[in-house]
């Protein structure tokens, strides 16, 4: 995958990350998938790899020289393919010595069983962590959320880590899309579209 960030900014949509992403963020280390969804944090390429969102990073400098050379590959063989993308990706200790150290802490939030618990856990760990912007990020984030949609997504991705790609895409991420499309369950989402695409006053009025 070739991505220099990667986000699920849905929350601020007042959506929920969906498109498989009750599936695949489950799969991430511990419980950094429901960091991701639940802030709509901003992933770098090197982090991506490290979490397993990615499997190669390669620089944007170096983007010309790969296409070239994969261009000139004769062969349909996957292993070929990858010793050429391989000659061009980086690797970054830095980033997983970086992510292993901040998934201690967002497990300990992130594993609570509610979104109240969640946000209980990061404001009580930013007393101990004033200096780790990521988690004054964190809260801010989530408090400028959909409740409902953050509610929405966490027992998504919960139940999620139990279900096949179909399953999270075609039983309940496509049944709850359009029951909010409906606004069946909410009308936060027309709200986040008015407010951000629209009249771009980024000043939604969620229910609470």
């Amino acid at each position: 995958m070739w991505m220099q960030v990667f986000a699920m900014p849905e929350a601020v949509l007042r959506l929920f990350p969906d498109v498989g992403a009750s599936h695949f963020l489950s799969k991430l280390p511990d419980y950094f998938g429901e960091y991701i969804g639940l802030t709509g944090a901003r992933v770098d390429g090197a982090t991506m790899v490290t979490c397993g969102l990615a499997t190669h990073f390669v620089f944007s400098k170096d983007f010309p020289l790969l296409e070239r050379a994969l261009s000139s590959v004769d062969s349909s063989n996957a292993s070929d393919i990858l010793s050429v993308i391989n000659k061009y990706a980086q690797k970054s200790n830095r980033k997983e010595e970086e992510l292993h150290k901040r998934l201690k802490s967002i497990n300990r939030c992130f594993s609570r069983q509610t979104v109240e618990g969640i946000l209980h856990s990061l404001e009580k760990e930013l007393l101990d962590n004033s200096a780790e912007k990521w988690i004054t990020d964190a809260v801010s984030d989530m408090k400028s959320a959909s409740p409902t949609s953050l509610k929405i997504f966490l027992r998504s991705i919960r139940e999620g880590r139990g279900q096949t790609i179909e399953q999270c895409l075609a039983h309940r991420e496509y049944t709850i899309f359009c029951n909010i499309v409906r606004r069946k369950i909410t009308n936060d989402y027309y709200e986040g579209s008015r407010a951000i695409f629209f009249d771009k006053d980024k000043k939604p009025k969620v229910q609470t």
